[in-house]
């Protein structure tokens, strides 16, 4: 029988997390930084970036932190930056295809208004294409990707942050979230069926609200959090230390079975709301 260590054991894994920089993504980088393994981290957030690599590489721990700043929407730059991750680190084992955005506003407004500027008729077709670019083609580029590296090795994991809105609608958030992050629950699906054979895993988390820098970190606000902290069952919205056990479980071979799955992490919120 393993030993509990040896079931959570990403050492000297190769990671890449995209979206990196900052909340969930920084999560993810940060426990399987912690836990031994090689991260890079993509984002486009020069600054951002660089401030998260400095702060995590000065914590204690075995691994090794370093990043790329990179437009997930930018299908050659993400071609040339996983190839610089093969051969920086001799291979590519597990990959977090973690970016996204809130596109923009929804049709009403935390106070329950009607917001003109989220109605389907106002939205820029800019802001639509934006939102499916980032939020869904985004994710088949970065599988693309990471199976071209995998496949020679033998295997890996691919864990893809989706989301509830994926299950429900949010009249609050930008229209594009809610079909792309179902979409990607669609894809992360499909491709655990493809993929299986190689032995590589592909899974989906979905979260419900956390407290991250998305839509300019509106859930900082005190008035903008209350609304989401009465849909949960335990009576607060998710913070980024919450999600660090799943990733690392989705990584490491105490999550061998898993394929396919799609993993809710939300204290409730979707089982009240349906």
């Amino acid at each position: 029988m393993a030993s509990l260590e040896a079931m959570f054991d990403v050492r000297g894994k190769s990671v890449i997390v995209t979206g990196g920089a900052s909340g969930i993504g920084r999560a993810y980088a940060e426990i399987m930084l912690q836990q031994g393994a090689r991260v890079c981290i993509f984002d486009i957030d020069a600054e951002g970036l660089d401030r998260t690599v400095a702060e995590l590489g000065a914590q204690v721990g075995s691994g090794e932190i370093w990043g790329q700043q990179i437009n997930v929407g930018d299908r050659p730059a993400m071609a040339a930056a996983f190839d610089a991750v093969a051969e920086r680190h001799g291979r590519i084992d597990t990959v977090f295809a973690n970016a996204g955005i809130d596109p923009g506003p929804g049709f009403m407004t935390p106070e329950g208004e009607r917001n003109p500027e989220g109605a389907i008729e106002n939205i820029p077709d800019s802001q639509w294409d934006r939102g499916i670019e980032i939020n869904l083609t985004s994710v088949y580029t970065t599988v693309k990707n990471a199976v071209r590296h995998m496949k020679p090795n033998g295997g890996g994991e691919i864990i893809v942050t989706s989301s509830i809105a994926s299950q429900i609608n949010e009249s609050i958030v930008g229209t594009s979230y809610m079909p792309a992050k179902a979409a990607v629950n669609h894809f992360v699906r499909h491709m655990a069926m493809e993929l299986g054979a190689y032995g590589i895993r592909v899974n989906a988390i979905l979260p419900g609200p956390f407290i991250t820098n998305i839509a300019g970190g509106r859930l900082r606000n005190k008035a903008d959090r209350a609304a989401f902290e009465s849909q949960s069952l335990i009576g607060r919205i998710g913070d980024v230390e919450d999600i660090k056990g799943l990733a690392l479980l989705l990584a490491s071979p105490a999550g061998a079975y898993f394929t396919g799955s799609l993993i809710v992490i939300d204290g409730g919120s979707l089982t009240r709301m349906t």
